[in-house]
């Protein structure tokens, strides 16, 4: 326990941020007083403590209580500029915040905190998903993706392809790092998801050699190369199959002897059928997938339809957990994608475009700071104390930013011990001075 009380604390994690790229080839910047370390660690207090924009936080990081919270809370040693802080970070590359991704999740695996997203013989549930932040008519950098109209007007944007190791019975999810869509150097059509992933794939499997993964995806990534792929990286996956793109594939299993059965759990009634080994596709006939169809109905009477192709081989003892695993694809997506935009992270917002990586640079400090959210919400009681007596989102992130604003804070220890029992701790302090006292 103090393994995970040091590391996986909010001042741990923030210290294995700032120690990450210690360990990086930073790009040269004429002398400064101001390090790439603080500009990055600005980054971070940004969007860890959810400010709407940048310039707000430009305008009350001059206050002196502010400034002090920033170098405890956050070890920044110079507060730069909101000019300062666009022109270092336009500059990282966003591959360059990788390591802290990977270092946190070390410390989770060493701190036995992933033991309970363990699933299907010890694999973990990876759900692989693609979302757009930022779209704009005039503003673009040279990395921008660009949509051509038949008006002959043009529309830029970014996209990242997020991945979060997800469970059924888990709202806390933790991501790993997002692969940004966008255009490379010289590059002139447009980057897309299939390459993104390839991307994602081949760097988590360089990085993690040994990580049993499931990935669970939408329809679109169930085609004869991204299988492959996924088979090469001795990864197993299920994926979501519609029939409208596979009719040879569904032709096949009406007609293929197929194992069928029912069950009834919690009023609700599970039907099964399902085919292993059987052709993807007429083009690549040689290549064998596993059929997983599901049918529900709750009491009311309503139905639902799924069906997935595996490369697990489906039994009547398994097809239940792996239609909870195909579903749990739905994580990325209710509970990353939505939190960032709707609960208080402002995903989507324009914090800042650049010329470079300045728009996909926030997007992963974003991302960044939504982990050391999650860790502490699955490893820390004090956080999970904080979100119970506040209950939603918006007023945990409220009351720490008051805090924050209001008085000179020793640890993030202290913030959430101010929130969960005020009356019981010493009164806080402004400068030095005890409040009762001012």
């Amino acid at each position: 326990m103090g393994f995970v009380r040091k590391h996986l604390s909010a001042d741990g994690l923030h210290q294995i941020v700032r120690h990450s790229f210690d360990r990086e080839k930073l790009p040269s910047y004429p002398k400064s007083t101001i390090s790439w370390q603080d500009c990055i660690m600005s980054g971070l207090a940004v969007f860890g403590l959810k400010f709407p924009s940048l310039l707000q936080f430009e305008n009350e990081k001059w206050d002196a209580v502010i400034k002090r919270n920033l170098t405890t809370l956050y070890r920044i040693k110079n507060v730069p500029s909101d000019t300062c802080m666009r022109e270092r970070l336009d500059m990282l590359l966003p591959r360059q915040f990788r390591r802290a991704f990977k270092t946190i999740f070390a410390y989770l695996q060493r701190g036995k905190q992933l033991e309970r997203f363990k699933f299907l013989n010890s694999h973990y549930l990876l759900s692989i998903d693609g979302t757009g932040h930022f779209s704009s008519d005039t503003i673009h950098c040279k990395n921008c993706c660009i949509k051509k109209h038949r008006d002959g007007t043009e529309t830029y944007y970014h996209q990242m392809l997020g991945a979060a190791i997800v469970h059924p019975d888990e709202k806390v999810v933790i991501p790993l790092a997002p692969e940004p869509i966008v255009k490379g150097d010289g590059d002139q059509k447009n980057d897309c998801e299939r390459n993104a992933c390839k991307r994602l794939l081949n760097d988590l499997r360089r990085e993690h050699p040994h990580l049993k993964l499931i990935i669970v995806e939408d329809g679109l990534a169930s085609n004869y190369p991204h299988l492959s792929l996924l088979d090469s990286l001795k990864m197993k996956y299920v994926i979501g199959v519609k029939q409208g793109d596979h009719d040879y594939l569904f032709d096949w299993i009406k007609h293929a002897k197929a194992n069928e059965f029912e069950l009834t759990k919690n009023k609700i009634n599970h039907k099964f059928r399902f085919v292993n080994q059987v052709p993807l596709n007429d083009e690549h006939h040689e290549y064998l997938v596993n059929v997983l169809e599901y049918w529900e109905e709750n009491a009311k009477g309503e139905k639902q339809y799924f069906s997935w192709v595996t490369n697990v081989e489906i039994t009547q003892d398994n097809a239940f957990e792996l239609m909870r695993a195909g579903r749990a694809r739905w994580r990325i997506e209710n509970e990353t994608f939505n939190t960032l935009k709707n609960l208080g992270y402002n995903f989507g917002h324009n914090y800042g475009h650049g010329n470079e990586n300045l728009c996909t640079n926030f997007s992963m400090l974003m991302l960044l700071a939504f982990l050391i959210d999650q860790v502490q919400w699955l490893c820390c009681k004090q956080y999970q104390k904080v979100k119970i007596k506040k209950r939603t989102w918006h007023l945990v992130f409220e009351y720490i930013r008051s805090l924050f604003r209001l008085f000179c804070l020793n640890s993030w220890s202290q913030v959430y011990d101010l929130i969960i029992a005020p009356e019981a701790q010493p009164p806080p302090s402004w400068f030095g001075q005890p409040l009762s006292t001012i």
